[in-house]
């Protein structure tokens, strides 16, 4: 569609799951269903979904705010903000119907006609956000939902982040109203057979664990999701699912941009040398203290992290490793990623003479055998590490973080400051 008095507007939104119900990616594909119904003019230009700060204290699930950049006639503005106002009304009614077990949802929608500063993204890509200082800062916007809600910042954290040229892709398909909640139709064969198909695609399954990666394990009303590098492959790779029998046929479906896989929450490397030996702590994690840029900083990797926990715990004193982590609300690092560039040596006993270890003779003197009186030059045995050095080390694909960076996918970045470039 064109026409001279043609705009285009950006739409943000977070802040809508609930414990028992909803799920942002679905109420989002309805609000801009009922805006393409309803407004002659509405074209939607791309849908993009964003992964934020995994540690933020109101996260749920992935952590995800959506965002669309539309187009329309600038006299049916006003008719679009009606809508939107109206139908966050009914969704905030509905969430409220629903005992508060745990964090209550408090969803917003963001209507901006300029862009947003970049810096609203990388704020809550790496840190905690303050909803005063936020709603202090967005200027010029239209806000939809409770005032103070804190779907704002999600929503205009969304609107703000501008694509790289790398950006990944993920297409979600969403149930039949009366399939919410059974058990999802969706073959292991179905998702090997896929990933032969359309190999742009990724992140599909985990090979370690034998199952599919693509289809949430919580009652939402996702039926799958599936990521690759262009939205080609998504579509490409949805539209092979759909044809099988031993696949459920899902009800709509879209294709967003993401900012999954490219490591945005992560503001640099670390070089550190082991200070201590590993601690074993509750549930199979373990914690290491180190020397990092002068400071003393403890390192954690939880159970969960597989071959980062493995590696954590066969570290010694005066390594000297490489990571890549989350800085905890505690201070302490939460591991991503590890490897070792230089390791100490690892002693194991003093030489051995007539079956048995030799003895020292004295302070700064050589070893004797106490059998035969033979009389050794004073060193120790070493054992050989049983890893690789200068190779990272990453959690299996069912605990990585949607937005680290797998080592199959590109090289981890450096420890300089990221290029922020965009698309746009």
């Amino acid at each position: 569609m064109s026409g001279k008095n043609r705009i285009q507007i950006r739409i943000g939104m977070d802040d809508t799951d609930h414990v028992e119900m909803g799920c942002t990616t679905f109420e989002f594909n309805n609000l801009m269903s009922i805006l393409t119904k309803k407004i002659i003019s509405f074209e939607e230009k791309e849908r993009r979904l964003v992964r934020l700060w995994p540690f933020a204290s109101r996260r749920t699930r992935g952590n995800a705010a959506l965002s669309s950049l539309v187009s329309i006639d600038s006299n049916e503005l006003d008719e679009i903000s009606s809508l939107i106002d109206q139908w966050i009304i009914e969704l905030s009614g509905r969430i409220k119907k629903h005992p508060k077990n745990g964090v209550q949802a408090s969803p917003s929608v963001v209507l901006a006609i300029e862009k947003l500063p970049q810096s609203m993204y990388w704020e809550a890509v790496t840190e905690q956000v303050d909803l005063k200082k936020r709603l202090s800062e967005i200027g010029d916007i239209i806000l939809f939902g409770e005032e103070s809600a804190w779907g704002v910042i999600g929503s205009t954290s969304a609107i703000a982040w501008e694509a790289k040229t790398d950006s990944t892709w993920e297409l979600i398909a969403w149930r039949q109203d009366i399939l919410f909640g059974s058990e999802r139709k969706i073959s292991n064969q179905s998702i090997i057979d896929m990933e032969e198909k359309v190999p742009g695609t990724f992140a599909n399954r985990d090979p370690t664990k034998g199952r599919s990666l693509i289809a949430p394990r919580t009652p939402c009303p996702v039926l799958y999701g599936i990521r690759g590098s262009t939205k080609e492959q998504v579509l490409l790779a949805h539209n092979f699912l759909q044809k099988r029998i031993d696949v459920e046929k899902c009800s709509s479906f879209a294709i967003h941009r993401t900012n999954q896989l490219s490591d945005d929450h992560i503001l640099g490397y670390h070089r550190a040398t082991i200070l201590s030996k590993p601690i074993e702590m509750t549930g199979g994690h373990a914690k290491i203290s180190c020397l990092s840029s002068g400071k003393r900083e403890d390192l954690v990797a939880f159970k969960e992290s597989g071959p980062v926990n493995q590696m954590l715990r066969k570290l010694n004193v005066g390594d000297i490793i490489d990571f890549v982590g989350l800085k905890n609300i505690d201070n302490s690092y939460h591991l991503e990623r590890i490897r070792v560039i230089n390791n100490s040596p690892r002693l194991k006993s003093r030489p051995l003479c007539c079956g048995k270890a030799t003895k020292s003779i004295g302070s700064n003197q050589n070893l004797r055998c106490n059998s035969c009186g033979k009389v050794i030059e004073k060193n120790w045995l070493t054992k050989q590490i049983d890893f690789e050095l200068n190779t990272w080390a990453e959690p299996t694909a069912s605990n990585r973080r949607h937005l680290s960076m797998p080592l199959s996918i590109g090289n981890p970045r450096s420890a300089k400051i990221k290029t922020r470039t965009s698309t746009d």
